[in-house]
């Protein structure tokens, strides 16, 4: 679905990703662990066309995305959930959403997507009238899944998803964007610092140091002597 080739991006003059080959396949959760600085986010920038690029391709879904504009992207069936659950705090839960809706034209689609949204996340329809500033953490974490995934993507991207949640709450998250996957038939790109949880979901895991893929694997790379003693602290 997604398939990417030697990319080199960054911001400016920096060059943080120095030749990367990396792909997410149908209805795949794909996670991207690494250190802070190795170019986990400009990735996902990278693909949502808000990083430099220099060279390299990226393709979904056999067309190049690299000259389109953001909201070419999401007719593509592509959204993103940047890191810092970003919502509209002065507005209702129900206009958070609503940002999601411009591309679609159907009012009876549009109907139909609002109970689905609401349907997967029954505390949003509970809250559709509160100002968005009086969700707690998770609550805004949902909105903002909620905001993206009202444009039905095919590949929903997700930057440092779990930042700032309790772990009572980061475990409820992580098996929500499991089922995530499952409810919506979508593939997921995954960025995060919380490897382990990360990996426990993921279909493929891609580790990332200093721009390039240092190591790939499925969930046995829990095993791998480098993953267990620098991300994991050698205790798992």
């Amino acid at each position: 679905m997604l398939k990417i080739k030697n990319l080199h991006s960054g911001y400016g003059e920096l060059e943080v990703l120095k030749g990367l080959d990396f792909e997410v396949k149908e209805k795949e959760i794909v996670a991207l662990i690494g250190p802070n600085g190795s170019g986990k986010s400009t990735l996902i920038k990278s693909v949502f066309n808000i990083a430099n690029i220099t060279k390299g391709e990226i393709i979904f879904n056999e067309k190049n995305l690299r000259k389109l504009k953001t909201h070419e992207l999401i007719k593509n069936g592509i959204n993103y959930v940047p890191q810092g659950r970003l919502i509209f705090r002065n507005l209702t839960v129900k206009e958070n959403i609503m940002m999601g809706t411009n591309l679609i034209e159907e009012p009876n689609e549009l109907e139909k997507k609002y109970r689905e949204i609401y349907e997967k996340f029954p505390v949003l329809k509970e809250r559709e009238n509160m100002l968005a500033f009086s969700l707690s953490g998770g609550e805004r974490q949902m909105l903002a899944l909620a905001r993206a995934l009202i444009t039905k993507p095919e590949l929903l991207m997700l930057d440092e998803p779990s930042l700032g949640l309790s772990p009572k709450l980061q475990k409820e998250l992580f098996a929500m964007i499991k089922k995530l996957k499952d409810d919506f038939g979508i593939s997921i790109l995954i960025v995060e610092q919380n490897a382990k949880k990360a990996i426990e979901i993921a279909d493929k895991v891609y580790l990332l140091e200093d721009g390039k893929i240092a190591l790939e694997g499925g969930k046995n790379i829990l095993k791998n002597k480098k993953i267990k003693s620098v991300y994991l602290g050698g205790r798992y």
